[in-house]
């Protein structure tokens, strides 16, 4: 077998976009979105002159240490039971890892909980659990709602809650509608997700990162944006990602007003239809809570994505590969502090803002 650091770069896609694991995070043009705080690189394993394995590596330098902590979102990509190859891909990417001094490896690949060789063999190559994340606490999601859209569309509405087939046809019924959003629209997108993020309490990335993804996504035809209109105003929106077979829910915004026409169900549906256009078979609504118990604050987007009647997948969780014992464990405990405090000032500044 034979390791190769930036070798070919639609070799490495067209592996990864066919790949049942392949995943847009893995992607180039993902790492060119990321690539402010985030340099990269992609490394692949070939073996008689087809790849067996790949990773995207993000490499990312930690404040004033002169260190490096390494991610590769929702990688590698390859055979988890295949030991002899990931053994052959992590050694190697460990040896790449000490030399650009990286404390540590972090993965959170698409393995399910129940995949139970996977893990084992995660294990056995010295990667430790990095926490039991029930809600949002972890990079990516653990638990989400995964959807196959192979079926007809009929067929599809029919095995939505009635609930959820209600409303979807509630908003038609109201004169909700949905078109495909420019990159001007963009602006009153994030103005929305502003006020989704304070009703709700989480911190919106900047107009400018959201422009970012677009520039490398869109011309490619990895995203779209979807906004819905109510009374020739936009209440709501949704970016999804396209890659392969496969869509994923990434973000979605609604307003305080006009909440009671249900827009969001009817913008996912309009979204279902075009992933199936687009001959994808797999339509994924990303994170939910595993916390199932009603009194929880994120139950509503739990039932809300489970009226889809996709399958609730738990995912394996985040995995490190530790190079630094001392350095690891400065951050395991500094990072959480830090990011609690940002986001916390965060939300008072803009609520502040807001009100001005």
């Amino acid at each position: 077998m034979k390791f190769v650091v930036d070798g070919d770069k639609n070799q490495y896609t067209d592996f990864i976009k066919s790949h049942p694991k392949g995943h847009i995070l893995q992607s180039l043009e993902w790492a060119q979105v990321k690539e402010e705080n985030w340099r990269s690189m992609h490394v692949m394993v070939e073996d008689e002159g087809r790849i067996r394995a790949s990773m995207l590596l993000l490499l990312r330098p930690l404040p004033l240490v002169g260190k490096y902590m390494i991610y590769s979102p929702r990688g590698p990509v390859c055979d988890m039971c295949d030991f002899e190859t990931l053994k052959f891909l992590v050694e190697n990417v460990k040896k790449l890892a000490k030399k650009h001094g990286a404390i540590m490896l972090k993965i959170d690949p698409d393995i399910s909980i129940k995949d139970r060789e996977a893990v084992n063999n995660l294990k056995k190559l010295g990667f430790i659990q990095n926490l039991e994340a029930l809600n949002f606490e972890a990079i990516q999601p653990r638990f989400v709602f995964r959807l196959d859209i192979t079926p007809s569309l009929d067929e599809l509405l029919a095995r939505f809650h009635h609930k959820t087939r209600y409303n979807i046809r509630l908003a038609q019924k109201k004169g909700v509608r949905v078109r495909l959003g420019s990159r001007e629209d963009l602006k009153e997108f994030h103005r929305i997700m502003e006020i989704t993020g304070i009703r709700d309490g989480f911190v919106v990335r900047s107009l400018e990162y959201f422009e970012r993804m677009y520039d490398c996504l869109k011309p490619k035809g990895f995203m779209e944006l979807a906004l819905a209109e109510y009374d020739r105003k936009v209440i709501a929106g949704i970016i999804c990602l396209f890659f392969g077979q496969k869509c994923w829910y990434l973000y979605g915004a609604s307003s305080n007003e006009h909440r009671n026409v249900m827009p969001n169900y009817l913008l996912q549906w309009e979204m279902i239809k075009l992933a199936k256009e687009r001959g994808c078979t797999l339509y994924d609504f990303r994170g939910v809570s595993g916390d199932l118990n009603p009194e929880n604050p994120l139950y509503g987007l739990y039932r809300f994505k489970k009226g889809f009647s996709g399958e609730f997948t738990e995912f394996v969780g985040e995995y490190d590969l530790v190079f630094s014992p001392l350095w690891y464990t400065i951050f395991q405990k500094g990072v959480p502090v830090f990011r609690d405090l940002r986001r916390k000032l965060t939300l008072v500044l803009k609520k502040a803002k807001m009100k001005l």
